[in-house]
């Protein structure tokens, strides 16, 4: 199982940490995009300063882009790193695309298919032409002409962020990798069923994809205290991201059967009580979508990312810079220890 890092910052501390996470022997490193820094830019900078880790977007929204945007910016970073580039995609949500990108949040589903199409069309050297419902390109009537990329072909490995069943299914099908948030390996047939689905239709299975599994990691002898503190950080997930109708996380949840404990959280969050929501978030959710206590009980829950099929684990690590590579120390050698081992 492979160990990959995610940072959110673009200081000298961020820098320091993902320098000594590379000597270590972390796989790769994410950076978030939400609405301050953008993901690409610090991932040059990190290109130039850092050797063998490889570098991935963690997310890029879709429709803050153009397709054909996200293609140069992906061959730019696959040139400059020496091709150690991933590009981490995701459709976000309504309230940062219309609210912050001024993009209406229409048919994510085709807008994904349609986006990575052009991307390989791109990255692969073939001239542009895609008879698309969202990218039509050339755009009909019009001017436009099917252009061929001036960069020499490079593969661009894609990974998709994705919760709700058709996008499973379209990352299954097309993906060169899952990134697994709101994941639990005790419900993990929620996803991995239509993950599945989507791999056979090309011809392939889940084991073709890297499953990126999102985990804090706190080595600790309370796990019920740091349980409780990352169940209520899901208070703002659950009531903020989204509205009644349509929150990603929570169908995930309720998929997973937790439908009438994220409906009560996400009820006291929009009534305005913020820390009842906390309190109400289950213990359950914050333990099983992290890895939380003494070094036995993470070793039994590396077991069971294991045993779900999962490839690496994404460490969200807090702290001070040298607790954070104490805990990301542990993390390694535990993922190194065989199959199996106990101490």
């Amino acid at each position: 199982m492979r160990i990959a890092v995610a940072v959110s910052g673009v200081g000298e501390d961020d820098l320091a940490f993902v320098l000594e996470a590379e000597r270590l022997g972390a796989d790769s490193v994410w950076l978030a995009e939400a609405w301050g820094y953008d993901a690409f830019t610090p991932l040059a900078y990190l290109a130039a300063r850092t050797s063998r880790i490889r570098l991935a977007t963690g997310i890029a929204q879709l429709g803050a882009r153009t397709p054909a945007l996200l293609a140069m910016s992906s061959m730019s970073m696959q040139a400059l790193s020496g091709g150690r580039f991933l590009l981490g995609l995701g459709t976000s949500g309504p309230q940062v695309m219309e609210g912050w990108h001024g993009v209406r949040f229409d048919a994510p589903l085709a807008m994904t298919r349609e986006t990575i199409e052009i991307l390989r069309t791109i990255t692969a050297g073939e001239r542009l032409v895609h008879d698309g419902a969202v990218y039509p390109l050339p755009l009909p009537d019009s001017a436009g002409r099917a252009i061929r990329s001036m960069a020499p072909p490079v593969a661009v490995p894609v990974y998709l962020a994705a919760m709700g069943p058709k996008n499973l299914a379209l990352t299954g099908e097309l993906a060169d990798g899952w990134l697994a948030n709101a994941f639990m390996p005790e419900t993990a047939a929620a996803f991995l069923e239509p993950l599945a689905a989507g791999a056979a239709r090309a011809g392939r299975s889940v084991a073709d994809l890297d499953i990126v599994v999102p985990v804090g990691v706190e080595v600790t002898g309370d796990e019920e205290e740091a349980a409780r503190r990352h169940a209520r950080g899901y208070a703002f997930t659950i009531g903020a991201m989204g509205n009644r109708t349509r929150n990603f996380y929570n169908a995930a949840f309720e998929r997973q059967g937790y439908g009438d404990d994220v409906r009560a959280v996400q009820e006291l969050w929009l009534a305005g009580d913020r820390e009842g929501a906390a309190d109400r978030v289950p213990l359950d959710i914050g333990r099983r979508t992290n890895l939380l206590g003494p070094r036995e009980v993470l070793r039994e829950r590396i077991a069971l990312y294991r045993a779900a099929g999962v490839t690496t684990l994404q460490a969200k690590l807090t702290g001070s810079l040298d607790d954070r590579l104490t805990t990301l120390g542990t993390l390694l050698e535990l993922c190194a220890e065989p199959a199996g081992q106990r101490g």
